[in-house]
């Protein structure tokens, strides 16, 4: 299984959506309920680094980053999002998606990284500390998803190269 990881582009929204979809199901990755159209989900990430994982032209994860503010101090700062699709889940694909996105996003400028992940998904938590995320808390009840309260981790990640 030869996984390739490189740029998103465009043609790509279809399968990634696809994978986007299985993380809404789980009812733990995302708050989420509906599949954005390309409009949303373009204007939500920043441009790049948008990175996908393929094996044999196939999309089986991606990973991207969103701005936690507009301003100007926050530049450096931004949420990850990763998501490997559910037929080939425990591969180590997520954590050569965060590994890679960890790695340009610093060849961009950004100092820190944050993960907000659902205190029930376990498998992400330890996939984030596992590539150097620490646990900075507990956001209880932050969200509500299908009438019921989850409590949010909160993780982040400060480079060793930018901004220190």
């Amino acid at each position: 299984m030869c996984i390739v990881l490189r740029a998103f582009r465009k043609d790509d929204f279809q399968q990634v959506l696809d994978i986007y979809g299985d993380g809404i199901r789980t009812g733990i990755a995302t708050f989420e309920t509906k599949l954005p159209d390309w409009s949303l989900w373009n204007k939500k990430y920043i441009d790049h680094p948008r990175i996908v994982a393929s094996i044999d032209q196939d999309i089986v994860g991606f990973a991207v980053l969103s701005k936690v503010s507009q301003r100007d101090v926050y530049r450096g700062v931004a949420e990850v999002s990763v998501y490997v699709a559910k037929r080939i889940q425990g591969k180590r694909i997520g954590k050569q998606l965060l590994l890679q996105l960890i790695k340009e996003s610093e060849s961009r400028g950004f100092w820190t990284l944050q993960a907000s992940i659902f205190k029930d998904n376990k498998i992400s938590i330890h996939l984030h500390k596992s590539c150097g995320f620490r646990v900075i808390g507990i956001r209880e009840k932050i969200g509500k998803l299908n009438n019921k309260w989850f409590d949010n981790v909160l993780l982040e990640r400060r480079s060793h190269h930018i901004g220190i």
